[in-house]
């Protein structure tokens, strides 16, 4: 049973890791779940949107849920990659790292648009749909996001 990572698929700095991610996935050990796409909360009822908004999540296989770097490191570890993050776990950096972190996820919007010029992508959640093996997007409601 592969673990599960939920991401925003708006979110252009998002993708891109996803993207990255997926590349090293070669054994299939990650499903990657758009918090984005349409049916998201008919599929996935038990979990709070907003709390998933906020910050990256991982569902282990045991049911564990992690947030934040925590995820983003255990996504990684789990497909032999962990020692990129591995660092921003340790003691002395870890509290560091999570406010940066924190920082970070609640404005990736505008961050996004600093280095992409999108502060949500539409059209890069759509193109990421099938390699990620996802379901379709909505792109009328995605649109009206886009629009706020």
């Amino acid at each position: 049973m592969p673990i599960r990572v939920f991401y925003d698929g708006f979110c252009p700095l998002c993708l891109a890791e996803m993207s990255r991610l997926r590349q090293y996935d070669v054994r299939q050990q990650i499903r990657f779940v758009d918090i984005q796409r349409a049916r998201f909360k008919q599929d996935y009822p038990l979990l709070n949107w907003n709390e998933l908004n906020a910050r990256i999540h991982v569902e282990k296989t045991d049911g564990t849920m992690l947030t934040g770097l925590d995820a983003t490191y255990f996504a990684w570890k789990t497909v032999g990659k962990g020692w990129v993050y591995a660092w921003l776990r340790w003691p002395i950096i870890r509290w560091v790292a999570d406010g940066l972190y924190t920082g970070l996820a609640r404005n990736r919007y505008k961050i996004s648009f600093l280095l992409t010029g999108k502060r949500r992508c539409v059209s890069c959640a759509e193109s990421l749909e099938k390699p990620l093996g996802l379901a379709e997007v909505d792109t009328s409601q995605a649109r009206k996001k886009e629009t706020e």
